[in-house]
């Protein structure tokens, strides 16, 4: 496997092969599936976007995929994991508007809740404190805010919450409206849009400081590099045959 890489590798121009790194985002789903791979990387992500501290966390089960009955259609996730205190947290990033979002985090929450609840138990205590978080390029709503929270809540009695403990979160890099809004936040979805050193404040959270630092060693690798150049090869050779019918 090592010769395989080492051969691989041999194929590509180094110069280019980092330079194809060096322009992808958090944004784009390579970089960020590259770098979540790190249950460190979920962690901060986590933190800087709800603005809460995590003790410990870890995948959930190992899943990124949630199947539904035979048939029926399933889900994958970003990333999907599990807290010390037992909340659980699915990340998605969205990076074009493909107007879905609502339906999708409607569906994802109650796949994912299916499996917390085995068969025939009684009740439903089961069920965990879940957050479903979709961090998007572009402005879902058209308010200018960076940050989106949903919960159900009686129309009759707004302040009512139902206490289902299912928040969905979305959040929106391009938001203008910093009110009420802490810097980390806005600090980590500009980061999140153009993940450069630029992009990387001098007073910001260390927290971004140290993603920003395991986002540059993933640039620099060659070996990822390569994969990222070859995927990119894969999806020209399958849009140049889907063109010809």
């Amino acid at each position: 496997m090592e010769e395989k890489t080492k051969l691989n590798m041999q194929m590509y121009d180094p110069e280019s092969v980092l330079a194809s790194l060096q322009k992808l985002n958090l944004m784009d789903d390579f970089l960020f599936d590259a770098v979540t791979v790190d249950l460190e990387v979920c962690k901060i992500i986590i933190e800087l976007s709800l603005g809460i501290t995590i003790r410990s966390i870890a995948w959930k089960e190992g899943q990124k995929v949630i199947h539904n009955l035979p048939g029926s259609r399933g889900i994958r996730m970003d990333f999907y994991v599990e807290d010390d205190l037992g909340q659980v947290f699915d990340v998605e990033m969205q990076k074009r508007n493909e107007g879905n979002i609502p339906k999708r985090t409607r569906f994802y929450q109650a796949l994912i809740d299916a499996p917390m609840l085995k068969s025939g138990e009684r009740g439903f205590d089961g069920l965990k404190p879940a957050y479903i978080v979709v961090i998007c390029g572009f402005a879902l709503f058209g308010y200018g805010l960076y940050r989106y929270t949903f919960d159900n809540r009686c129309k009759e009695i707004p302040d009512l919450v139902m206490g289902d403990e299912c928040q969905k979160i979305i959040f929106n890099t391009k938001g203008k409206d910093e009110r009420g809004v802490d810097k980390p936040l806005i600090d980590f979805l500009h980061y999140v849009e153009k993940s450069s050193e630029e992009s990387v404040p001098e007073d910001c959270d260390k927290r971004l400081k140290h993603l920003h630092k395991k986002i540059h060693q993933i640039k620099l690798s060659e070996e990822i590099g390569v994969s990222y150049m070859k995927m990119e090869e894969l999806l020209r050779k399958e849009s140049a045959y889907a063109g010809q019918y």
